[in-house]
């Protein structure tokens, strides 16, 4: 299997994990706690942030750990002229299977829950509170990925993303998708975690704004990141080391 097929699959199944984590939790939330909503989002955002600690540690040392288009473009965007991340290829390649892969982690979320396949979710999240909430969380998301990359602390990240997301499901009006690929993939279960097809423009345009002032953001105050691209979210295993 080739490097980019390797890194490909990773991507997919953790983002396959991550949004069975996310749907499944808040289908077990909604029946287990049924007339309390604050109970079912904090046991919903405890769940989605441990998962997302544990798929980064798992998935790490392969892909990256992306398992969002909006990291895998700034990390493709800040690295272009140094060649260190992503190239326009490995970008296409990754945003793919973190789409798939979130579509497949629903379907999954659903059968496990004994509830149909796929039903397109009737949540509508619109409002342009929602829309600021996740340029917010899709912003700090991102900066707070590139500055433990700067900084030489790309270890730390699958606590310190698990805990912002966690946290980040609190401080935003919108729970914090803060990813266009888990947002698409939640367009397809009408439960607890959804998201209406008719409310995708608007959150996935929201979330590459974030991108946007992210992008601003890391150039103002780590304007080295590009060097250390290949470090976005764990650093990778050694090119060497995959092909054995």
């Amino acid at each position: 299997m080739s490097l980019l097929a390797r890194r490909a699959s990773a991507e997919f199944v953790g983002t396959a994990l991550l949004v069975a984590a996310v749907v499944g939790s808040g289908i077990a939330a909604a029946r287990l706690s049924p007339t309390d909503v604050g109970l079912q989002l904090l046991e919903n955002a405890i769940a989605t942030a441990l998962a997302l600690g544990a798929l980064i540690l798992t998935f790490g040392p392969v892909s990256g750990a992306h398992f969002n288009p909006i990291v895998s473009v700034v990390d493709w965007w800040l690295s272009r002229r140094a060649g260190s991340g992503l190239t326009g290829g490995d970008l296409a390649t990754y945003i793919a299977a973190q789409v798939c892969g979130a579509i497949t982690g629903t379907v999954l979320a659903n059968l496990m829950f004994d509830l149909p396949a796929a039903t397109w979710s009737r949540t509508n999240r619109v409002g342009a509170n929602l829309w600021l909430a996740e340029i917010i969380a899709t912003a700090g998301l991102v900066v707070l990925v590139f500055a433990l990359v700067r900084t030489g602390r790309s270890n730390a990240a699958p606590a310190a993303v698990g805990a912002y997301i966690g946290a980040a499901y609190w401080f935003t009006s919108s729970t914090s998708f803060a990813n266009p690929a888990v947002t698409v993939g939640r367009a397809f279960t009408d439960t607890f975690a959804g998201i209406a097809p008719n409310s995708l423009p608007g959150f996935v345009g929201a979330q590459l704004v974030g991108g946007l002032v992210a992008i601003a953001a890391i150039a103002t105050w780590y304007p080295s990141a590009d060097k250390s691209a290949d470090a976005v979210v764990v650093p990778r295993l050694k090119q060497e080391t995959e092909a054995r």
